[in-house]
């Protein structure tokens, strides 16, 4: 079996709370509003590797240091 490289958790407003979610690559996040659906994909190769979907569509693809850029958080 891989090593876990990465863990995640999803909390929502009812108070739900999954912690704990191994991944050894990679791993996703989808939210469904109605027809909508966005994705948030996190891989972890060499560097770590955001990817933002609406749909079907990727609408942002880099790095956690490129993510951090475009949204003026890095430090």
């Amino acid at each position: 079996m891989s090593d876990i490289r990465m863990t995640g958790e999803m909390r929502t407003d009812y108070d739900c709370e999954t912690t704990g979610l191994p991944a050894a690559h990679w791993a996703e996040s989808v939210f469904r509003i109605g027809d909508e659906e966005i994705v948030l994909e996190i891989s972890v190769e060499k560097d770590i590797i955001v990817s933002i979907m609406l749909g079907e569509a990727t609408a942002w693809r880099g790095t956690l240091k490129g993510l951090k850029q475009l949204l003026g958080a890095e430090h």
